[in-house]
């Protein structure tokens, strides 16, 4: 057996293929972003085919005359491989390797890739690890004999050759091993979800397009200090912050797995769990690159996606990202989205903007309470400063006179006597 080749000793060297079914489909662009992919990956791109098919080649990916073409274009580059922008089916990737007697690859593996690189909590890596699984099941046929030429680099990470040559039985007694412990994280996840809902702390989901500058925006709001780099799912872990707006008032936020289109389906039931702090959350801050030529695209990927987690019905900030980068002023528009601001994440400029807009969002779902509380009853007004916003607060012969924007759910505990906490149970 092969002895897998470190990534320094040996860089892949790989060709692009694309099939464009429709002049929709945007398969330069979505080469584009492929080429950004395998360059995260630490890969190079040598070459480029897109092929104009009324549909994919259902055993081979392209037609005849293509894969001949693509042979030679192999030759001249000295290309190690290809990488499709579709997933293969396993007759597709067994067809293709006879043929072309080369590694090949697909936009899926290289994204599993990038993960397997990124993930560095235990969630993340097993999330990962269950999600490769998943889509190497189907595929150990057709991968089996490309395993003596794998080299280093892309499609190689996480399970490898080991993994890959076990029975299926092992695999699938493997996958829900992982379930299992994804479900005890769940668990823990949803007891911290129930702590602050108890807490009433409004929480808001960063969510985007991958490197739409998520990260950089949850370091510039708190302090986060977490990586934020300008590739393609630079973070992978989740990470949930606490900011305290100027008016006093807490918001926890949550930095999410970044979208991608063609975002593989063995990903998105994999990372659930972590999505789903989107499903749970208040708000959902909506970042997008307005530098980018296909942001309309991408902001469509990012609503596709959240339909497919069935996460709606959520106030929506869509945060235009990066407009230091905007030669002129442009027309930005998200008709989905409740509110929309223009920020640069990393000098700042529009930051104020948002946190207005985070500020009214609060106040919108307080009650405003004025009120005179007996000294007796003073222990209320450090309930409404922890939980509330307290405005004003006068010590008066009567009482303490306060105004102050309380959660619904506290309110009717404070305007009776006896604790709100026991008023709630």
């Amino acid at each position: 057996m092969a002895e897998l080749i470190e990534l320094k000793e040996a860089q892949e060297r790989v060709i692009l293929v694309a099939v464009s079914t429709s002049d929709q489909d945007d398969a330069n662009e979505s080469l584009d972003e492929l080429e950004e992919l395998i360059d995260t990956a630490g890969a190079v791109c040598v070459g480029r085919l897109i092929q104009n098919r009324e549909s994919i080649h259902p055993g081979t990916y392209l037609g005849k005359g293509k894969i001949e073409e693509l042979k030679e274009k192999i030759w001249e580059s000295d290309a190690t491989g290809i990488v499709t922008d579709d997933e293969l089916s396993p007759a597709q990737l067994r067809n293709l390797e006879d043929a072309l007697e080369t590694k090949i690859m697909d936009r899926t593996m290289v994204i599993l890739d990038i993960f397997a690189a990124h993930a560095t909590t235990s969630e993340g890596k097993i999330q990962v690890e269950l999600a490769q699984l998943k889509y190497r099941a189907a595929r150990l046929v057709g991968l089996r004999s490309s395993l003596s030429r794998l080299g280093g680099g892309i499609g190689t990470r996480g399970p490898g050759e080991k993994k890959l040559e076990m029975d299926r039985r092992l695999i699938h007694d493997r996958i829900g091993q992982l379930k299992e412990e994804l479900e005890n994280v769940k668990r823990h996840r949803e007891t911290a979800r129930k702590q602050r809902s108890r807490d009433y702390t409004i929480s808001a989901a960063i969510v985007g397009y991958t490197n739409a500058g998520k990260s950089t925006l949850l370091n510039r709001l708190t302090g986060a200090g977490i990586l934020a780099e300008d590739k393609l799912f630079a973070t992978l872990d989740p990470t949930t912050r606490s900011m305290r707006l100027p008016s006093g008032q807490e918001i926890l936020l949550t930095d999410t797995v970044g979208f991608i289109r063609k975002l593989p389906h063995h990903l998105i039931e994999a990372f659930r769990s972590t999505l789903e702090e989107a499903r749970y959350s208040d708000i959902i801050l909506h970042v997008a690159d307005c530098s980018n030529p296909q942001m309309d695209a991408q902001i469509h990927t990012v609503y596709e996606t959240l339909r497919q987690l069935e996460i709606g019905d959520k106030t929506v900030i869509t945060v235009f990202n990066k407009i230091d980068r905007l030669a002129q002023t442009e027309t930005l528009r998200d008709l989905q989205a409740d509110y929309q601001v223009r920020i640069s994440a990393k000098t700042g400029e529009g930051i104020d903007a948002l946190e207005e807009i985070l500020e009214s969002i609060l106040r919108s779902r307080k009650i405003y309470l004025e009120q005179v509380f007996s000294y007796r009853d003073a222990g209320k007004i450090q309930t409404i400063r922890k939980y509330g916003q307290l405005l004003t607060e006068e010590y008066k012969e009567d009482g303490i006179a306060v105004t102050a924007y309380v959660p619904v759910e506290l309110y009717a505990g404070l305007m009776n006597s006896g604790s709100p906490n026991q008023q709630e149970n």
